[in-house]
């Protein structure tokens, strides 16, 4: 079983930064694969970020590329998402994710265990 709490969200400006975290429980958080996903008022959930177990691979959605970065220290059991340049339309509630494998996932119904959620909101 794997508990997942995430922080560092809050209203930030457009073209803004935010670092959000996701600590873990449990000993086993270095063999699971970790993402990150968010739910935009009136929409359904949708996938943001992926990182392996050992963070030797990320994939991003199109709409994240280049301002979004993944990255975990299992020694901290604490996965990270790096949000720069943010938009308006980056307002959502953020959440991660775990799945107890390797490889890598991009679809939710596919992780195991998932976080209560943190908010960000991008004013313009």
């Amino acid at each position: 079983q794997v508990q997942l709490v995430e922080s560092g969200g809050g209203l930030v400006q457009a073209g803004g930064s935010l670092r959000l975290s996701c600590a873990a429980s449990g000993r086993t958080f270095g063999t699971y694969s970790m993402g990150w996903f968010r739910q935009a008022p009136g929409k359904e959930r949708e996938f943001v970020a992926a990182i392996t177990w050992s963070g030797s691979r990320t994939v991003y959605a199109d709409s994240v590329k280049g301002r979004f970065t993944i990255s975990r220290d299992n020694t901290k059991n604490t996965v990270y998402l790096q949000m720069n340049t943010l938009k308006p339309e980056d307002t959502a509630v953020y959440y991660c994710a775990a799945k107890d494998a390797g490889g890598i996932w991009t679809t939710e119904k596919l992780y195991d265990y998932w976080g209560q959620g943190t908010q960000v909101t991008v004013s313009s």
